[in-house]
């Protein structure tokens, strides 16, 4: 990935913990998700380079080895190029990322969680050649 795509992932990163969307109760969170979708409506689009939109089914997880599935669409950019979870290449959140369709208008990607995982919450990043875009997985293990 572009240093520009990294501090755009970054950024989104940054973001996602300040809202603290993984440690809330499930009625804060509605609550949250309201006044979220009310500032979506009036705020201005992500800066290029920061419009792919992704999400992971289920979520929370809550088995190691447990298959995700990762869609979203590329806001712009070119196609599906990579998946990305967890800070560092020591520690992955998910193995055997399999892209199954890289359409930018609606991708699809399946992994599995990593066998050594605990519970936390971990960005999983997608690269759309262009555009990023990322989402927190939250781990019950």
């Amino acid at each position: 990935m572009s240093k520009k795509v990294m501090t755009a992932v970054a950024g989104l990163s940054l973001t996602a913990g300040l809202l603290g969307w993984a440690g809330a109760p499930a009625g804060a969170q509605a609550d949250r998700a309201g006044e979220a979708a009310s500032a979506a409506m009036t705020a201005p689009k992500p800066p290029k380079g920061a419009r792919a939109v992704v999400r992971v089914s289920p979520n929370p997880t809550t088995k190691r080895g447990q298959e995700v599935t990762i869609t979203g669409h590329c806001g712009g950019g070119e196609g599906l190029k990579a998946v990305l979870a967890g800070l560092d290449s020591k520690h992955p959140v998910l193995r055997n990322i399999r892209i199954v369709e890289d359409d930018p208008k609606g991708f699809v990607a399946k992994a599995t969680l990593a066998p050594k995982i605990g519970n936390g919450v971990g960005p999983v990043f997608v690269d759309c050649g262009g555009e990023a875009g990322v989402t927190l997985l939250v781990t019950h293990v």
